[in-house]
């Protein structure tokens, strides 16, 4: 566990060097992981539809509701390597 939990903590690190910035549909999905991995699953109300930013985000992590916490470090981990 302590390992997976370096990996996915230099992940995080890595994603803020990428060599070229993702695309939306790219960042949500590491947006998604990121909080399956710290928060567990998505609580609270789906956004309103005037915020169409905190809309998407709110879909993408419920999207992951159910997954384990070393599951999502994991597929964040490989998103992240596959991005390098």
């Amino acid at each position: 566990m302590a390992d997976l939990q370096a990996q996915f903590e230099t992940a995080v690190a890595e994603s803020k060097q990428l060599p070229e910035k993702p695309d939306n549909m790219t960042l949500l999905k590491i947006y998604a992981l990121y909080k399956q991995a710290t928060a567990g699953d998505v609580d609270g109300k789906r956004p309103g539809f005037t915020d169409m930013v905190g809309r998407a985000k709110w879909d993408a992590w419920n999207e992951l509701k159910g997954t384990s916490a070393d599951e999502a470090m994991q597929q964040y981990i490989d998103l992240i390597e596959s991005l390098k």
